[in-house]
């Protein structure tokens, strides 16, 4: 089968990035300092604003106590819980940012990699946050994708690239009122695989009001899935 273009040139991209990096000594992104193989230095990635220890053991909100958060306790969600590695805020939204509207590829390794060490290996598949068919076109790969490949590669766990859809192109849930998110994605996904059983993990960049993965848990249960968690870079924070 042809691959289109949209979907074949980042995969062109990564690949000549992966050998660049692998015979070329880095400067980090961050500081311009020698970084060896790494886009970030040892220092840098010190500095990230990783998340505290103490989160919600549903949403991954930071808690000053306890162990679920009073939001998840009132609403729990339609998915189990979320993994979150870094704080959504400066430089990891930069660093996002680049990747996602820069076209900045060798930047899904860094952030795979950041998820791939944090995540345990207790799911059966893995299925990337989908992007619909227009938005697809216009930037030419889906961040979720690049990211979930790195995180296959790294824990063997399968990924099921093609198990679901978005069907509805909707307008980008960062423009929206927080309020509005969860109208905004509804019945905007759809199935085809069959999970009976199965233990679903969902890669994604950033998580905010967890609207998105909320409905795409949904259609996920709907399909016969036992338990679907969200693996995610960031994790936006309250202001």
């Amino acid at each position: 089968m042809t691959l289109p273009l949209s979907n074949l040139a980042p995969r062109i991209l990564n690949f000549c990035s992966g050998i660049t990096q692998s015979l070329l000594p880095q400067s980090c992104l961050l500081c311009g300092a020698p970084s060896g193989a790494a886009l970030i230095c040892a220092a840098c990635q010190a500095d990230l604003p990783w998340l505290p220890r103490d989160r919600c053991a549903v949403c991954a909100l930071p808690l000053a106590s306890g162990a679920v958060c009073g939001h998840c306790l009132q609403r729990p969600p339609r998915f189990d819980r979320v993994v979150a590695v870094f704080a959504y805020r400066f430089p990891v939204d930069a660093l996002i940012h680049a990747f996602k509207y820069g076209g900045r590829l060798a930047l899904a390794g860094a952030l795979g990699e950041a998820l791939a060490r944090t995540v345990a290996r207790d799911v059966d598949a893995i299925v990337p946050m989908p992007l619909a068919p227009q938005r697809l076109a216009e930037r030419g790969f889906n961040q979720a994708l690049e990211i979930a490949r790195v995180i296959a590669r790294r824990t063997g766990i399968p990924l099921t690239a093609r198990a679901c859809r978005k069907v509805v192109e909707t307008p980008p849930q960062a423009a929206l009122p927080w309020k509005e998110r969860a109208k905004n994605v509804r019945r905007a996904f759809v199935c085809d695989a069959d999970l009976n059983g199965q233990r679903i993990a969902v890669v994604d960049d950033v998580l905010t009001t967890g609207a998105t993965l909320n409905e795409l848990a949904r259609v996920l249960r709907k399909a016969g899935a036992a338990e679907v968690v969200g693996w995610v870079v960031a994790r936006t924070l309250p202001r």
